[in-house]
């Protein structure tokens, strides 16, 4: 499995809303200038963001991006899978991936084994977590 710049990008982004919010909505080209990534990607990323839930948006001179919940409600794993997908580390352990060969796999159990330590670890922590 690997993190593609944008789940990356992502957590930085919700990272700066909870640092930077004073109850205000943030400008996506404050964002960008803040975390030098180019605002037409920015623009991907929170769509994306957005589709999810996560954030709350205003049009206008005074609108922007804020979060829509507090930082220790957002799980770090949540954040990932609403950029990158699944984050199993082979297609098989995947929604759609189904393996004719699984029940004889002698490798099964180890990359399910990963599946469950990379699940379990993203899931432990928050955006507080790595705010702090």
């Amino acid at each position: 499995m690997k993190i593609s710049t944008k789940g990356r990008y992502a957590l930085r982004v919700m990272i700066d809303l909870a640092l930077n919010s004073n109850g205000n909505f943030i400008a996506l080209k404050e964002i960008a200038k803040r975390q030098d990534i180019t605002i037409k990607y920015l623009e991907q990323i929170v769509s994306l963001l957005n589709k999810a839930g996560f954030l709350k948006t205003a049009r206008g001179t005074t609108g922007g991006y804020k979060l829509a919940k507090p930082a220790n409600e957002y799980i770090v794993g949540d954040i990932l899978r609403a950029t990158e997908g699944e984050l199993a580390p082979i297609y098989c352990l995947t929604e759609q991936g189904s393996c004719s060969r699984q029940k004889q796999c002698k490798t099964y159990s180890f990359w399910k084994g990963l599946d469950d330590v990379i699940n379990e670890y993203v899931d432990s922590k928050t955006l507080a977590d790595l705010i702090k």
